[in-house]
């Protein structure tokens, strides 16, 4: 059989997959996964799932066919076929995940794991952020700007939720469940009274093996049957995001400080590394029920010299009588919400100027409610929406 009729059976696997039975929530998870070409994160199939003809494939030429498959499907929609790859079975699902790259090493995100892992090195991941004022929503896309057909990959999902002393914005797989029970709950960002400053919270542990479970800090009781047992029970404070004052109510731009707790500043030297989690959480504590907290920050897994990024400050322009930043064409229309950050690294650490110059993370308007994300190295998909958030909400103080 040629290659192409492969692929084609391979898209013709879509339907089998998405009408398999599934447990409880994980069905509604899968379904909502299938509609936006993910697969549920490190669920093994189902035994009694009909494998076809493919299953038993000798390994050395499965290894072959799905090498290929992945090499010649580099953008959505067409990489799902690579999911659907994943879905087959657990031999399919394994060399899978052993030929699929981080989006570090090939610049491409392909399962939801890909969004806690850092962007690549060399030229950044180009998303958008649409934002729907009735429902409080917003929704990071995969793409240069909108497609006129609506068809763009969708990535992760907020919902702002306002609270007596402080601002919420819970982060989704899917835009549709916002639930800390659900699956699909990645994690959250979190504001004080003023909106100067954030709290970014994972909802699995940065290092895997920096963590311990503990129940000292609890905010409710929750049964282990009401949640997925790939979740974690705990909020963990991975970042804090500030903006300074502005006491004197001068005009100019906000000034933005973000402190990643577990990215060494080491991961941006010659040679260096930033935490790259290989797949979602399988498991929950042993005991019949659970207590969901929020870690500190001041763990003893905290990295002691930390990245802090900040944002780049922006040069007053007299004929257009605005603050400008060159954003390369991807930002066109001024706003207080723009901003690049980089690295804010001392001359002690030998991090390179160019290294200290490049932008990690670029945001801006480019339409109503419409906003480009581009992101790189070390941040993930993930943290670069969360500090993306953090600048809709409201700043009195800080403008």
């Amino acid at each position: 059989m040629s290659f192409k009729n492969i692929v084609r059976e391979l898209k013709e696997m879509r339907d089998v997959i998405g009408s398999m039975s599934r447990r409880g929530v994980e069905g509604k998870h899968w379904r909502n996964c299938t509609r936006s070409s993910h697969i549920a994160p490190d669920v093994p199939p189902l035994e009694s799932t009909t494998e076809g003809q493919w299953a038993h494939l000798p390994p050395e030429l499965l290894l072959d066919i799905i090498r290929r498959v992945e090499e010649s499907e580099t953008s959505w929609p067409a990489r799902t076929v690579v999911v659907y790859c994943a879905s087959v079975c657990k031999p399919w699902r394994d060399i899978t995940k052993e030929i699929v790259k981080t989006p570090e090493e090939c610049g491409r995100l392909t399962f939801p794991i890909s969004l806690k892992q850092p962007g690549p090195r060399d030229s950044p991941i180009q998303c958008y952020i649409k934002r729907d004022r009735a429902t409080s929503t917003f929704r990071l896309y995969y793409g240069l700007t909108p497609s006129e057909d609506e068809s763009d990959k969708l990535l992760l999902a907020s919902k702002k939720i306002r609270r007596a002393t402080s601002t919420e914005f819970l982060i989704s797989l899917v835009a549709d469940d916002f639930s800390r029970a659900s699956s699909a709950y990645v994690g959250k960002l979190r504001s004080n009274f003023l909106g100067t400053k954030f709290i970014m919270y994972d909802s699995q542990p940065p290092n895997d093996e920096s963590f311990e479970p503990n129940h000292t800090r609890s905010t409710r009781r929750i049964n282990t049957n009401q949640i997925s047992p790939r979740l974690t029970a705990y909020n963990y404070n991975i970042a804090t995001i500030t903006y300074e004052l502005n006491v004197l109510r001068t005009r100019g731009p906000r000034r933005m400080n973000c402190s990643m707790h577990y990215i060494p500043i080491s991961s941006i030297q010659q040679g260096g590394t930033a935490p790259t989690p290989k797949s979602f959480p399988h498991s929950l504590s042993s005991s019949h029920s659970i207590k969901q907290s929020e870690k500190p920050s001041h763990s003893n897994s905290t990295i002691k010299d930390s990245l802090v990024l900040k944002n780049k400050s922006p040069r007053w322009h007299e004929q257009l009588q605005c603050w400008c930043l060159n954003f390369k064409g991807r930002v066109t229309v001024a706003s207080v919400k723009n901003f690049q950050i980089g690295a804010s690294v001392e001359d002690c650490y030998n991090v390179s100027n160019e290294e200290k110059d490049r932008v990690i993370l670029q945001f801006g308007k480019i339409g109503q409610d419409i906003f480009t994300m581009d992101y790189g190295y070390p941040l993930s998909a993930f943290q670069a929406f969360a500090i993306c958030l953090s600048s809709f909400d409201t700043k009195p103080a800080c403008e």
